[in-house]
């Protein structure tokens, strides 16, 4: 007797590897990208008011408070919205409803770690186009996307702002992908769970140049600090969302009610309030603290432009090797890559205290450039 081969997509991610590793060893986790600091306390506080209010199932779509907070915030109407178990849910449920035995998904690489998966559960094929690693930082090759195109292929999917790279996609980046996928007939993926971290202007959303074919995957987990509630959602056509909700009852059925129902009154409030204004402030002190720290040490940073995640090099080292002995928790290139990862490139979250990042830099100055026994 043996499971069967599509388990082979559920093997233990090097993230929550990783940080039982850092938990053991007393390191600073700079690895998974989970905030140190607690939610906003207004959060806390419409869950508290929730809590005995919302307790039962809430419909698959969502509960409606909260999709109508979200079709406000996005300029769609109610049905264009579906609320799902976190962002990791809504792209298992897009892809098990875009993508069939034997099509093909083109993903950006570096990836993050659950599309190649999610595909192949799909009985569907990933087809990757590497970004160029620049001096500046990666970059998208227009021309390349379009070459990795197949009659086979059936969706688009971008990240953005980007984990791990931290890149946001230009104005007119955003317009080719959407006319490039209009001109094959494909769908687009467009997986924004930073949508509220970025350091420069106001990024355009993908959606905006193809809302026909769009599905823009959100996370509260993200803007609001709170990655555990797995709150999650789908703005899409509306002809395609009731089916959608449709496939949810085979998942989770419905995320948490309390937490949908706070969630949905701090949506107004965060926005209201300035508070994501306030959160990139945060962010940016805190990248460019790390940034600059890491500079020090005569490392190369490649600056992210948003997301709450830095890519540097650490040239001769090993994640598994820095975690035991220097007690500092990264995660290497290679988990965001299938073959032939930049050589000595780790991702750092720098979405912890700025008393921890410092305590993560005192640490990583002992060991760069320093002789150790392999």
């Amino acid at each position: 007797m043996r499971l069967h081969p599509r388990t082979q997509a559920a093997k233990e991610s090097i993230f929550p590897k990783m940080s039982a590793l850092a938990r053991e060893l007393g390191a600073v986790n700079l690895g998974q990208g989970f905030p140190t600091n607690p939610p906003p306390p207004f959060l806390l506080e419409a869950v508290g008011r929730a809590l005995g209010r919302y307790d039962q199932y809430a419909p698959p779509a969502g509960l409606p408070p909260l999709r109508e907070a979200l079709a406000e915030e996005f300029g769609v109407v109610t049905e264009a919205v579906v609320v799902t178990s976190g962002a990791t849910e809504a792209l298992y449920v897009l892809l098990q409803s875009l993508v069939g035995p034997g099509e093909e998904v083109v993903v950006l690489e570096p990836f993050f770690d659950v599309y190649l998966p999610d595909a192949f559960l799909a009985g569907g094929e990933a087809r990757l186009v590497r970004l160029h690693l620049t001096p500046e930082g990666f970059r998208l090759d227009l021309a390349a996307l379009e070459r990795a195109l197949t009659p086979r292929t059936r969706v688009l999917l971008l990240n953005a702002p980007m984990n791990p790279t931290g890149l946001v996609f230009r104005e007119e980046e955003l317009r080719a992908v959407a006319e490039l996928a209009r001109r094959h007939g494909l769908f687009l993926i467009s997986d924004e769970v930073y949508d509220e971290l970025y350091f420069g202007e106001r990024p355009r959303r993908l959606r905006e140049f193809a809302p026909e074919r769009t599905f823009t995957v959100g996370s509260a987990g993200k803007r609001l600090e709170a990655t555990g509630y797995r709150v999650g959602w789908i703005v899409g056509p509306p002809e395609f969302m009731p089916t959608l909700a449709g496939m949810r009852q085979w998942t989770s059925f419905s995320a948490p009610t309390p937490l949908q129902a706070g969630v949905a009154e701090a949506l107004r409030v965060a926005r209201g309030e300035g508070y994501y204004e306030a959160l990139r402030q945060s962010y940016k002190r805190r990248r460019d603290l790390l940034a600059e720290g890491l500079k020090a040490l005569g490392l190369r940073v490649f600056l992210p432009e948003g997301t709450y995640f830095l890519m540097a090099e650490l040239p001769g080292l090993d994640a598994f090797w820095l975690v035991r002995e220097a007690r500092v928790a990264l995660i290497p290139a290679a988990a965001f890559y299938l073959q032939d990862p930049p050589k000595d490139l780790f991702r750092f979250a720098f979405c912890k205290t700025e008393e921890e990042l410092s305590l993560a830099l005192d640490r990583l100055s002992r060991v760069v450039n320093s002789p150790r026994e392999t």
